[in-house]
Formats: C-alpha cells, sequence, structure tokens
C-alpha cells in the first residue's frame, strides 16, 4: 500500500494532464480552451510536488537543521513558484487576446474566427 500513495501524485498529474487536453481539443469556446490549457498546465504542480516531497522531510530552511537530516528539495519548490507565475502571464495573454477576438468578430467560437484571416 505505501507504493500506492507514493505514486498517487503521479496518476493525478496524468490525469489532470489528460483531462485538460481532452478539455482543449474538444473546446468549442476560446474561454473554455484558455481554462482547459490552465488545467493541462496545472498537472505540471503535482508532478513537482510529487518529485520533491520526501516522506519525513523537513522545511528546507537549513538555519536550525543538524546535517545529515532529510529536507524537501527546495529547487523544486522554486520550480513550481516558476511556474505558476509562467501559468498567470499565459492565461492572462490568451484571455487578453480572446477579448479582442471577441472585440474584431463578435464571436469567441474558433470556428467563427476563420472570418478574421487577412
Amino acid at each position: 500500500m505505501p507504493h500506492v500513495l507514493a505514486s498517487l501524485p503521479y496518476f493525478v498529474a496524468g490525469w489532470l494532464f489528460f483531462c485538460g487536453l481532452y478539455g482543449l481539443t474538444t473546446s468549442r469556446h476560446l474561454v473554455h480552451a484558455v481554462i482547459s490549457l490552465a488545467v493541462l498546465q496545472s498537472s505540471t504542480y503535482m508532478l513537482l510536488l510529487g518529485i520533491g516531497y520526501r516522506t519525513g522531510g523537513t522545511a528546507p530552511v537549513f538555519v536550525d537543521i543538524s546535517p545529515g537530516r532529510l529536507t524537501v528539495d527546495p529547487v523544486v519548490q522554486a520550480l513550481m513558484l516558476t511556474d505558476i507565475v509562467v501559468e498567470a502571464v499565459v492565461v492572462a495573454l490568451l484571455l487578453a487576446m480572446v477579448v479582442k477576438a471577441y472585440e474584431k468578430s463578435g464571436s469567441v467560437s474558433p470556428s467563427d474566427l476563420r472570418t478574421l484571416r487577412g
């Protein structure tokens, strides 16, 4: 049973990835596509949590921890924070593009945006 619990973050990351991918490929609305992309990207958070977690590990504050004590990897935590910032910027940029597309065409359906071709 401990092996199943240790691999649970990887299963959740895969499930989130495929849910986001399914939503992205079947979306008929640009806002739905942006939200599906955000769900797809949130699977990387679970993957990073699974990689960086250590059973019995403490926080990576090395002021009062004795040498040789097991800690959680601080590099993975920094990567996750960077990933959160990148996701926020990508979602904001895509939503701004959706607003511009709506202003130009009056629709947020990807099939209706074919009229915007040069």
